[in-house]
């Protein structure tokens, strides 16, 4: 008996998907509603759950490939014989379609063989692995063609290979990382220790080091080019392509224009110290985008215009909603989850919406819902200290604003010099709705409001 798994519906506009990655391999045991598989669409990326506990017994949808909805991805099988006969069999006759032999009789020339899985007694020869052992040989050796066709080419046994993909998987940055490790010869102790070469450890003499250098002090990681290769093309991922088609959809609609303010956040930071050990007392996490969210709904309920959209040629949509679009940075990409109805919420509310749609976001675990709908957006790439910068507009929306880094700088108060923390401000708005003036007045609005005590 198996459960079908299906490619879900991620939203009413969704029809198709795309496997991104597989988190289970063949012979894997998996748990009801634990991670399975990962899908991309043109809205979101998610994980997606077992719909059973048993055994995966197919995949019939690869890595990817795109598929409609509701199409049969793979087959889970409920424990049972055929099960336990799956955790003893060795990995040649795993190869096989039929079950082994269960007796010396059955290995004879021409002998016919069962089609029954059968539990074979306990030999001597040859051993069986444990079920835990067969799972890791094959997470480890279960690599894409083009890491097992580097592996074949430069004779390494994946085995040796320390993988860092899901399940320990090894992923062609690790094959790579471990081919071009220099191998360490065996040598007698010598009067004079040999340097140990830059960030790598052996694991043994006469191997190459097993466990890839480890980069954390790297601020950003790097491509691996396979060895004597000057240039490395690869497809770009669903999420990458859907990206770059909305920005330069957006480019195309919008009439982008931007505008800039800097701000004190000498205020903000006052009142951040003292509630921010009441709000982790409610188990929330208090950011200067939650202070700064606040204020952006304020600012949007008293401009309107920077609320709205257009639609079509000449239609112009006022939202008396604010969804506040929060973009949060993936390494995979970027993506916009939407705090509904943010005119709603205090400071707490929405400290504790907008923690709760980025550690979903980057678990993959948003719905549709979650990043459809937004009205205006805040991007902030300040957090990887970015001084200031002009995003793209979001499209339908008519504005967005980019967030810079706070930085103590030196600035003139009552005719003194005073170190202040500073933030600047960029507003990136639509002129075919949005003037100059709106756009000066809205930004001014956002600073003073900031700059008040409380």
């Amino acid at each position: 008996m198996s459960t079908d798994v299906i490619m879900p519906q991620m939203g009413e506009s969704i029809a198709e998907g795309t496997v991104t990655k597989w988190l289970k391999q063949i012979g894997d045991r998996v748990q009801r509603d634990e991670p399975l598989f990962e899908i991309s669409t043109d809205k979101v990326d998610a994980e997606i759950p077992a719909p059973a506990e048993g055994v995966l017994l197919e995949i019939l949808v690869h890595e990817g490939e795109t598929v409609p909805i509701n199409t049969v991805v793979a087959r889970i099988g409920t424990e049972g014989p055929s099960e336990a006969a799956r955790e003893v069999r060795s990995p040649a006759v795993m190869k096989e379609e039929a079950a082994p032999p269960s007796s010396p009789e059955d290995r004879k020339p021409g002998a016919a063989r069962s089609r029954t899985p059968v539990v074979p007694a306990p030999q001597p020869e040859p051993p069986a692995r444990t079920w835990q052992e067969e799972a890791a040989y094959r997470r480890r050796t279960k690599s894409s063609p083009v890491v097992r066709k580097i592996a074949g080419e430069r004779g390494v046994d994946l085995t040796l290979v320390e993988g860092t993909g899901i399940g320990g998987r090894v992923t062609k940055k690790d094959i790579l990382a471990y081919v071009e490790q220099p191998v360490i010869p065996a040598a007698p102790p010598a009067p004079t220790p040999t340097p140990a070469a830059p960030r790598t450890t052996p694991s043994a003499q006469g191997q190459r080091p097993s466990t890839p250098v480890s980069a954390e002090s790297i601020p950003a990681p790097g491509i691996a080019f396979p060895p004597g290769e000057r240039e490395l093309r690869e497809k770009m991922s669903i999420m990458r392509k859907k990206i770059s088609e909305h920005m330069v959809q957006s480019r195309k609609i919008s009439a982008h224009v931007q505008s800039w303010q800097e701000c004190d956040m000498h205020e903000v930071f006052k009142r951040r110290d003292a509630i921010r050990d009441e709000f982790a007392r409610s188990g929330v996490k208090l950011t200067f985008t939650a202070f700064i969210a606040e204020t952006i709904v304020r600012a949007l309920q008293t401009f309107p215009k920077v609320n709205a959209s257009v639609e079509g040629e000449d239609t112009i949509v006022y939202h008396r909603d604010v969804n506040l679009g929060i973009a949060v940075a993936l390494d995979w990409g970027l993506i916009v989850p939407v705090v509904k109805q943010a005119q709603q919420m205090n400071l707490l509310g929405l400290a504790e919406t907008i923690n709760d749609l980025a550690e979903r976001a980057r678990t993959k675990r948003l719905s549709v819902d979650d990043v459809q709908g937004g009205t205006f957006t805040i991007t902030n790439p300040g957090v990887f200290g970015t001084l200031m910068g002009a995003p793209i507009i979001n499209q339908p929306q008519v504005a967005i604003l980019g967030v810079g880094v706070i930085k103590k700088r030196p600035v003139v108060i009552d005719d003194a010099i005073a170190i202040r923390p500073i933030m600047f401000l960029s507003l990136s708005y639509d002129h075919r709705l949005v003037d100059g003036a709106d756009a000066a007045k809205f930004l001014a609005f956002v600073v003073k409001d900031l700059e008040t005590p409380r």
